[in-house]
Formats: structure tokens, C-alpha cells, sequence
């Protein structure tokens, strides 16, 4: 049973981040600030948790090193994707949603690439941690992200940008294909910023 409490808090945390589109069409700014506080507060505090845990996986060696490159890959592009493609301050900090739709660099890998990122995170840390908990934690939290993303796909995204529909078209949701990967490829910029764009 204890091995459940700190996943369950950080998928405690992941549920309450379910607000947060709701607080941004709102034009709740405080109750945005409030969400996101306590989301990363929450969830870093689980995290934390799981990864100090002496229950441990029996794992070959070459784990450590594999785990830290998938760690080390997927928070970085988690990064870009949430907080540099997009203005972080515009995205998540401003009282109105963002209203300018981003389908260019990873964008253009596929509409919620944060989902992509955050498995690679997770699956690094486990192979580093070799924390069985997390071994838990890492599917169930996957999963919520995913019903957060269609619910944003299904529900939030096509009120916040007119020409969602165009890009549900031209974008895959999670998975991308050959064409994507093209267009990902030929769009990256680390040159400027972009505007406004869906978070995972």
C-alpha cells in the first residue's frame, strides 16, 4: 500500500491540472497561477518521493547509463516544447488563453508532443532510479496525461483556435508519421520564438 500513496498523489496532482484550461478560458488568472502552483508543487513532491523510495527494481547495469540519456533527451525537449516554442509567461501565466495556434517544430511532430516527452522522462528516471515505484506511477500518470490531452483535443483546443480542426487534420494526435517527422524537421527553429501554442 505504500508504494501506491506517492503515485497517487502525483496523479492527485495531474488531475487537479485539469483545471487549468478551464481556469484560462475563464480568464481566471489567479486561478490559473493557483493550479500550476500546486500541480508542480504536488507533483515534484510525489516524484521526489518515488525516486528517494529503498523499494528497488533488480535491473542489468546498463540501465544507469541508457536511463540517463532517455532522462536527460526527454526533459530537455520537454522543456523546449512547453516553455520555449511557447511564451511561458503568455501560455500559462496571462488571465485570457492564447488565441495564436503554433503547428511548426515539434508541433508539427505531433499536436500534444509534451505526452512524448514526459514518457521519455519518466522511462529514464525509472532505468536510473530503478525505484518500484515509479515502476506504478510512470503508466498511471501516462495515462492521465493522455485523457488530459484528448479532453484539451476534444473540448478546449477547437474554442481556443479557430483552425484547429485544419491542423487535427494535418497532425497526428500522439503518434507521428513519416510526414510528420518531415515537417518537424523542416520547421525547427531555434532561431526565434513562437507564438502560442497547445501544452501537454
Amino acid at each position: 500500500m505504500n508504494e501506491l500513496t506517492d503515485p497517487l498523489l502525483g496523479a492527485l496532482a495531474l488531475g487537479i491540472f485539469f483545471g487549468f484550461d478551464a481556469a484560462s478560458l475563464a480568464r481566471r488568472a489567479l486561478l490559473k497561477r493557483i493550479i500550476l502552483i500546486t500541480t508542480g508543487a504536488l507533483f515534484c513532491f510525489a516524484l521526489v518521493r518515488i525516486l528517494a523510495s529503498p523499494a528497488r527494481l533488480s535491473l542489468p547495469a546498463w540501465c544507469g547509463p541508457v536511463g540517463g540519456l532517455l532522462g536527460a533527451l526527454g526533459g530537455g525537449l520537454l522543456i523546449y516544447s512547453l516553455a520555449v516554442e511557447i511564451p511561458f509567461q503568455r501560455t500559462y501565466l496571462a488571465p485570457d488563453a492564447p488565441s495564436q495556434l503554433v503547428t511548426t517544430g515539434t508541433y508539427a511532430l505531433t499536436r500534444h508532443p509534451g505526452v512524448l516527452w514526459l514518457a521519455l522522462l519518466l522511462c529514464g528516471l525509472l532505468l536510473v532510479s530503478r525505484s518500484r515505484p515509479l515502476l506504478i506511477a510512470t503508466p498511471l500518470w501516462l495515462a492521465i496525461d493522455v485523457l488530459y490531452v484528448w479532453l484539451q483535443d476534444r473540448f478546449f483546443f477547437p474554442r481556443q483556435f479557430l483552425d484547429y480542426g485544419r491542423y487535427q487534420r494535418q497532425t497526428p494526435m500522439l503518434w507521428p508519421n513519416r510526414r510528420s517527422l518531415r515537417r518537424c524537421w523542416e520547421t525547427l527553429s531555434w532561431r526565434r520564438r513562437r507564438p502560442s501554442s497547445p501544452h501537454t
